[in-house]
């Protein structure tokens, strides 16, 4: 079932100090994006241009060619790419058909820079992500 992105964003722990007026103005910066079964959403090692939240749908995560996991509803990726633009550290391939809402780093900084309370989360979820991507280094 469709929610929109303002009920996502509440959900994502990388905006959970916004409060309702801030969820609502990043979720109007969101645009909407649908895949398909069997689609490339993002490529590891290629440049990454934003943040993305599934709405509905299921796609996989995977690293060097492995799969890491699975990844559905209300679950999200690129939050570093929002920071520094670089290369995706895995690939997210659709399973099924589904739909996304994504933010590029133009639209995350003003609202960073106006909202100071999003970066501590922000940090927080790129530290986690770190000692994640290492775990999966040094069991491999």
């Amino acid at each position: 079932m469709a929610e929109g992105p303002t009920e996502l964003i509440q959900r994502i722990p990388l905006f959970s100090d916004l409060d309702r007026k801030e969820t609502e103005q990043l979720a109007r910066t969101m645009k909407m994006r649908t895949f398909s079964q069997g689609e490339t959403i993002a490529t590891e090692g290629q440049r990454g241009i934003g943040f993305f939240v599934i709405e509905s749908g299921q796609a996989k995560v995977s690293i060097g060619g492995e799969e890491r996991g699975t990844l559905g509803p209300g679950d999200y990726f690129g939050e570093i790419a929002l920071i520094d633009g670089g290369t995706r550290s895995a690939t997210i391939t659709a399973t099924t058909d589904g739909r996304s809402y994504g933010l590029t780093p133009w639209q995350f900084r003003p609202l960073v820079e106006e909202n100071a309370s999003i970066a501590w989360p922000l940090l927080e979820a790129m530290a986690r992500r770190t000692r994640e991507i290492e775990a999966q280094a040094h069991s491999a």
